[in-house]
Formats: C-alpha cells, sequence, structure tokens
C-alpha cells in the first residue's frame, strides 16, 4: 500500500534519519529493538501518558471532575491531573462563552503528492484568535530552541493558518493570530509557548512543500551520519548500529513516537487548490 498521508511525525523521522522513515513508513516494519532503558519502566510511562491525553480530553467535552480524579489512579496520573487542575490556563476553561474548543481536533491539507495531516490536543479559539495546546508527559523539560525547531511545532502552526478557516467563520487566520502552547505535566509552571509571524509561516509551508516533493522523488534513503539518534531507534539492528537501547532519562526529548489515530479524511477541514 503506497504512502498517501505525513504527519509531523513522518516528517521528523525523514529529516532525522531517511532510512528510519522508509523502515517505519514505507515498509512497515515491525520494531525489532527496545528504544529505551529500562524498558518496562519506560513502557508504563508511556501508558501513563496516553491516560492523561484521556483525561484532559474527557474534562475539555465537559464530564465532571469528580469522575475524571477517580481515573486518575497512579502516583504519576495523580500529580499531572492536579497539576492541571491548578494551572490557572484551564481553570474555568469550559465555561468561557466567547472560547470555542476544539479537543483532538484533526486538520489536513494536500500537500505535494501526499496530505498532511494533524491532531491536536486542544485548539482553543476566541475573537479570531488561535492556541493550540499540546501536552506533554516528559520526565525533563526539553529546551525552547529544540522545540522551535521540532516538526511539530512548525507543522501544527502552519496547517492551522493553511487549513483553519472553517474554525474562525470561514476566514483563514493570519499567523500572527496563531500561538502553539506545549504545556508539561511535570513542569505546569514553565510551559512553552511559540507565536507566530507570515514570514515563519511561509518559511515554513516552503520547506515541507520542498519536503513532500524531496520524499515523493527519493530513490534511496541513506542512514543518519549523528549515531546518537540511534541509541533511541527501534530499528537499528536492522542498520548494524547496536542493539543496546538509550537510557530513557537521557532519549526522552530527542524522540517522539508517532501518534497513530483514525481519521475520516473526509471529514477533516482543508484548503483545496
Amino acid at each position: 500500500m503506497p504512502l498517501t498521508t505525513l504527519s509531523q511525525s513522518s516528517l521528523q523521522d525523514y529529516v532525522d534519519c531517511p532510512r528510519r522513515f522508509q523502515l517505519r513508513y514505507l515498509e512497515r516494519l515491525s520494531y525489532p529493538a527496545v528504544e529505551m532503558e529500562p524498558a518496562l519502566e519506560n513502557e508504563k510511562h508511556l501508558q501513563e501518558g496516553e491516560y492523561f491525553h484521556r483525561l484532559a480530553h474527557q474534562y475539555l467535552i465537559g464530564v465532571p471532575v469528580e469522575k475524571i480524579a477517580r481515573l486518575a489512579n497512579t502516583v504519576n496520573l495523580q500529580r499531572w491531573w492536579e497539576n492541571f487542575l491548578a494551572d490557572k490556563d484551564f481553570q474555568g476553561l469550559r465555561d468561557l462563552g466567547s472560547l470555542a474548543l476544539h479537543p483532538e481536533a484533526s486538520l489536513s491539507a494536500p500537500l505535494g503528492n501526499y496530505r498532511l495531516v494533524a491532531k491536536y490536543d486542544l485548539l482553543a479559539i476566541e475573537n479570531g484568535k488561535a492556541i493550540i495546546y499540546d501536552w506533554k508527559t516528559y520526565r525533563k523539560r526539553p529546551r525552547s530552541e529544540w522545540l522551535a525547531a521540532r516538526m511539530q511545532t512548525r507543522v501544527y502552526r502552519a496547517l492551522l493558518v493553511h487549513a483553519g478557516a472553517h474554525l474562525n467563520k470561514g476566514q483563514p487566520f493570519a499567523p500572527e493570530q496563531v500561538e502553539m502552547v506545549y504545556w508539561f505535566a511535570e513542569y505546569p509552571n514553565d510551559p512553552a509557548r511559540f507565536t507566530y509571524t507570515s514570514a515563519q509561516y511561509k518559511r515554513d509551508w516552503d520547506s515541507l512543500v520542498k519536503l513532500a516533493d524531496e520524499i515523493a522523488a527519493a530513490s534511496s534513503y541513506p542512514l543518519t551520519d549523528d549515531r546518537t539518534k540511534c541509541l533511541y531507534c527501534p530499528y537499528r539492528s536492522y542498520c548494524d548500529r547496536g542493539v543496546q537501547a538509550g537510557e530513557a532519562e537521557q532519549a526522552e526529548a530527542e524522540m517522539e513516537a508517532e501518534e497513530w489515530f483514525d481519521v475520516n479524511f473526509e471529514q477533516i477541514g482543508e484548503i483545496a487548490f
């Protein structure tokens, strides 16, 4: 089955290592190696992170807080949930009549031979301004400079400008009306905020189109020259880049798991061209 969509995760993989992109998205190989050690502890942390996203979603669609609290049944989940409720940006969020909330919203638009897709934890729209919220459960807070360069930051803002008019009464968002906020469950008082400009949007969209064209024309997929990325790559044994996994404490902010989600592309807002 040919590749038809691109996401922030697949584009990040291609930029980090074309060979990883090939193995994961074109050949669709199963993961033969542990990504991080200790494996069981990391798997539990990832599951808790996924479950926290569910708790936040339930809150945003109006499920009573006391019912959600009973589901925060691990030490980490309890701490993250308490941090979420205590954050001043989220207190009373559901009660603001002028604020349109779109939790777990998906957007899509044509990008070269593909469709670019993204799923947002929360889009909050008020008076023509859009704030993109993304929940992170990292053990350590990444550097803002690192986040600014990530495909997620670039794709999420650019795609909202490009394909989000239906969320703004039919008017495309100006880049200056868009902000992205990473909220860290372990560091609730230190979010990372990224505003946007028209120049950044043009740079981002042009580079995304160029990447899509490059992927469509690719006939080879070379390995990355940065072997540190191989420490946390589940495909490293295919490339004879070792079998020992990197430590989770060192690796977490250097990797991002693909967010698999079911999308009906006929119902996703887009700009056709």
